[in-house]
């Protein structure tokens, strides 16, 4: 008769302590950090696509300059995704109410994070080097790479790394907001 009564307790007890968000979350981490890997290629793929190669050479300069800034953001991206991944596996304790809170607020911290650090390494580096080689092209150029987005011109510049950093805080800040409440409420109950 236990069995009947207790057959989902380890089902239960699986989303009691959370495991059941932060394990996908882990994964779902792992998995965006390889298309960080991976988005380079992509580009290089448009690239070719779009005959990049059969453009000028201070097209095929700037290019191979902006592919570089890509790669190396999708490097640092991939390692962001990969360090927050096993953090993401203690954002809260056995015993806590609250658990998907904490590990919903840390999807949105590291979001931020890697989205800020990606504008600003990729937002600045393209549009410096477009900006300098390129002049009025530049916007042609963004945009046969499909990275349009970023702009160019010497505000963006400027511009770029201010708006990575704004996310980043941003980002930090509302993940904090939503952790403290989970927090209190936890803490509360005891």
């Amino acid at each position: 008769m236990d069995t009947f009564f207790n057959f989902i307790q380890p089902y239960l007890s699986y989303i009691d302590k959370g495991k059941i968000y932060k394990e996908p979350f882990s994964w779902l981490y792992m998995i965006l950090g390889a298309l960080n890997l991976i988005f380079p290629l992509y580009v290089l793929y448009l690239a070719i696509d779009n005959n990049i190669f059969d453009a000028g050479a201070k097209f095929i300069f700037v290019f191979l300059f902006t592919w570089i800034i890509i790669a190396f953001a999708g490097w640092v991206s991939f390692q962001i995704w990969w360090d927050r991944r096993e953090k993401i596996t203690v954002v809260s304790i056995d015993g806590d109410e609250f658990v998907a809170t904490p590990v919903f607020s840390h999807f949105i911290q590291t979001f931020g994070e890697w989205l800020g650090t990606y504008i600003a390494i990729v937002g600045f580096g393209t549009a410096l080097i477009t900006t300098l080689f390129l002049g009025d092209e530049a916007r042609f150029f963004t945009q046969m790479l499909g990275i349009g987005f970023l702009g160019t011109g010497f505000l963006a510049i400027f511009l770029m790394p201010v708006y990575g950093f704004l996310t980043l805080i941003a980002s930090r800040f509302l993940s904090e907001q939503f952790r403290a409440i989970a927090a209190i409420a936890n803490n509360t109950k005891k």
